[in-house]
């Protein structure tokens, strides 16, 4: 093997422990997860094939809401 080829890849390794000391170090300054819901940045993003499901799921629930005295 080209010790040459082996040093990059350590060095591909040593930068990738380094990435994941540093995310591992915000995630504890973070502090400790709060209760509740979290906010809406923090949720997953909608596919775009779910868009029609959950257009129909809010028309449903607002036609429901206007029922309502």
């Amino acid at each position: 093997m080209d010790i040459t080829k082996v040093v990059a890849e350590l060095r591909q390794e040593l930068a990738n422990l380094d990435a994941a000391i540093v995310t591992l170090e915000r995630l504890q300054q973070s502090g400790p997860r709060r209760r509740g819901r979290p906010p809406k940045s923090m949720s997953a993003p909608i596919l775009p094939e779910m868009d029609e499901q959950v257009d129909k799921v809010e028309a449903g629930a607002l036609k429901k809401a206007r029922r309502l005295p």
